[in-house]
C-alpha cells in the first residue's frame, strides 16, 4: 500500500470509529422519527445493509429488503422481526445488475407498502486487490462496475418517480477509496469514484430529492475480507447505518450530493466546515488546477 495516492484527500479532522452523540439513533428509536415512511435497501441480507435496516425499523419504519437469495433476506427479515416484533418487512429478491429484476423490486416495494421514501444502495461488489487490471480478467473487471455503478443506478431509476412523489433522500454506499489510487484496485476504485459524480447529477437532475454518498468507514464484512488489503476493519457496521439514519433525518441537508464519511464527526463538520463547504461547493468531485 506504500504506492497508494490520495491517503490524505479527506477534511483534516480526528476520526472517529463509533456512535458518537450528534448520530446517537436512540433519539430517532424514541421519537419513532421514521413512523410512516417507506425504506428500500440494496444489499440489506448482512453487514451494514442489514444493520442499516434494524436502525430503521428500530425508528419506526417499514422496510423493503433487496438482495440476490430468498434464504439470505429470510434470516434479515426473522433478526428484524425478533428485535422489533411489529416491524413491517418485505423482501424482494434482485440482482441489482439486472434492469428489470431492478424496476420489478421497486414497483413491487410500491404497491405493497404505497409509496417509498428513502431508497438506500447499499448492494457492492470488490475483488481481490492483488494483480495490476492489464493482468486480471476483464470480464471480472467490468463485473465491478456492473455492481457498484450499474446495480446503485438501476434502482435510482426506477425510484426517482417515487421519491420526487415524497420528496425523499437517497443514500449511497461509496468509499474512501473512491478518492484513492490503488494499484492493483482501479476497478473499485474507479467505480466508487464514478458513484460520488453520479450523486451529483442526480440532485443536479432532481432537486427536491436529497442525496448522499456515504464512505462506511473500515467495516469488518465479507467482502472487505475478499479484498485481502492490509487495513485492519476498526468500525461497527452501527456507525454508517447511524450516519446514514441521521442524514436522511433532514439534519444536514447542506450535505446532499457530496462525499461524506462515516468517520467524520459531523457536529464538528458542520461547525468548523460548513460555511465553507457551501460557499466553495466542497466534497464534489473536481479537476484540480495547480496554483
Amino acid at each position: 500500500m506504500e504506492s497508494l495516492v490520495g491517503l490524505h484527500e479527506s477534511l483534516p479532522i480526528s476520526q472517529v470509529h463509533d456512535i458518537y452523540p450528534t448520530i446517537d439513533p436512540q433519539a430517532h428509536y424514541a421519537a419513532q422519527t421514521y413512523s410512516g415512511k417507506v425504506v428500500l435497501i440494496t444489499g440489506a441480507s448482512r453487514g451494514i445493509g442489514l444493520e442499516t435496516a434494524l436502525q430503521y425499523a428500530r425508528s419506526g419504519a417499514s422496510l423493503s429488503l433487496a438482495s440476490r437469495l430468498q434464504a439470505t433476506l429470510d434470516d434479515s427479515k426473522d433478526t428484524i422481526i425478533k428485535e422489533v416484533p411489529d416491524a413491517q418487512v418485505f423482501t424482494y429478491v434482485t440482482d441489482v445488475k439486472d434492469v428489470k429484476q431492478a424496476e420489478a423490486a421497486v414497483k413491487a416495494t410500491v404497491a405493497h407498502f404505497g409509496k417509498l421514501d428513502i431508497l438506500v444502495a447499499n448492494a457492492g461488489k470488490l475483488r481481490p486487490f492483488d494483480k495490476p487490471f492489464a493482468q486480471k480478467d476483464p470480464v471480472g473487471w467490468w463485473e465491478v462496475f456492473e455492481v457498484n455503478l450499474r446495480g446503485v443506478y438501476n434502482f435510482v431509476h426506477f425510484a426517482i418517480p417515487e421519491l420526487q412523489k415524497t420528496k425523499g433522500q437517497i443514500a449511497i454506499t461509496t468509499s474512501i477509496a473512491a478518492h484513492w489510487r490503488v494499484p492493483t484496485a482501479s476497478d473499485y476504485c474507479i467505480s466508487k469514484f464514478a458513484l460520488d459524480r453520479f450523486s451529483e447529477f442526480i440532485v443536479l437532475e432532481n432537486p427536491d430529492i436529497k442525496v448522499f454518498t456515504v464512505h462506511p468507514g473500515v467495516v469488518e464484512t465479507q467482502m472487505g475480507k475478499e479484498s485481502l488489503i492490509p487495513v485492519p476493519a476498526q468500525d461497527p457496521a452501527s456507525l454508517p447505518a447511524a450516519t446514514i439514519l441521521y442524514l436522511t433525518s433532514g439534519k444536514a441537508d447542506y450535505l446532499s450530493g457530496r462525499f461524506i464519511s462515516a468517520t467524520w464527526d459531523l457536529d464538528v463538520v458542520e461547525r468548523d466546515w460548513k460555511e465553507k463547504i457551501v460557499k466553495q461547493n466542497g466534497l464534489v468531485n473536481k479537476l484540480y488546477i495547480p496554483n
